[in-house]
């Protein structure tokens, strides 16, 4: 694939990215903008919101954007977003699940206790997914959830799934993007056999120079984390990591173009899949196993709160 991609039109579809309001979220809301769709942005800070969407209009003059509050942290605050969506009723054309949180040092929770990076990067959006499953069904939605090269190595401990016995930054975050490789898979493999209509594909953007290299590994340190300087200079050096409009285009490729499919996975083409062209990858090892992705979509349903078959 080329290194650039061209977004087919979409004019009168309706867009949901999580995250957009910096990094990778916000060079992928861009881009839909200009090939012409309606944006619903769900953001935490609406400051760092209003000037993602000031960006935005710079970028595709006229484009629709609404901005909506969500944290992913929070099931209510999930809840409250879906509801709202729900009552005004447009059908959801494209869904990327793109938010996170990356390698705190110390175990954080969620608002209803749940490891931070497993219950923001996983089960938050699965229960974003649940409660706006009547939309995205309405809208026969491409849905992209990003994984990361962390799923690689990463493993579901099913006996401390939340990190309470032991935690590890690198640990936990792998375990919370294999899940996410395995949920996107899963659910379009539930999708064909419920007959809802639903795309679900899963990408991975590679090293990609964002501002996760800074919030999450400086969340509770007095000092600042050295994850940022080093890899500031990695990219200066050409070394390993890309730029946003780079790491972006395995989700932009797999979010919108007629070419990639449910079920597949998409990241860069380059070694160690740190940077590179947008290419299919082979799935994980771990996130092969249909059995295992079972138990995970029955646990992580109990823990969002959400019932798909409803």
């Amino acid at each position: 694939m080329k290194n650039d991609l061209s977004v087919p039109d979409l004019t009168g579809k309706l867009a949901v990215v999580t995250g957009a309001s910096d990094g990778i979220g916000l060079g992928l809301a861009v881009r839909l903008a200009q090939a012409g769709a309606d944006l619903v942005l769900p953001v935490r800070n609406p400051v760092k919101g209003n000037a993602a969407v000031t960006r935005i209009h710079a970028a595709a003059p006229g484009a629709v954007v609404g901005l909506r509050e969500l944290d992913l942290a929070s099931l209510d605050s999930v809840a409250a977003l879906a509801d709202k969506l729900n009552a005004e009723g447009r059908p959801v054309h494209i869904l990327v699940n793109n938010a996170g949180v990356m390698t705190p040092p110390t175990r954080h929770t969620t608002a209803d206790g749940l490891e931070l990076q497993f219950g923001t990067n996983h089960v938050g959006h699965m229960a974003l997914v649940g409660r706006l499953l009547p939309l995205l069904r309405a809208g026969q939605a491409r849905i992209t959830t990003m994984s990361s090269s962390a799923a690689r190595t990463g493993k579901i401990d099913w006996e401390d799934l939340q990190s309470e016995r032991k935690y590890s930054p690198i640990r936990s975050y792998g375990m919370s993007k294999l899940a996410n490789l395995i949920f996107g898979l899963e659910l379009d493999r539930r999708s064909q056999a419920a007959g809802w209509g639903i795309v679900s594909n899963v990408a991975h953007p590679g090293t990609t120079l964002t501002n996760l290299y800074a919030s999450g590994p400086n969340m509770g340190r007095q000092r600042p984390s050295p994850h940022e300087a080093i890899m500031k200079r990695l990219f200066r050096l050409g070394l390993f990591v890309q730029t946003v409009d780079k790491g972006m285009l395995p989700a932009l490729y797999a979010a919108t173009s007629p070419n990639a499919q449910g079920g597949r996975f998409y990241g860069p083409d380059g070694l160690g899949q740190f940077t590179g062209a947008p290419t299919e990858l082979a799935v994980y090892k771990r996130a092969r196993d249909e059995a295992a992705a079972a138990r995970l979509w029955d646990v992580s349903e109990r823990l969002a709160g959400v019932t798909f078959d409803a």
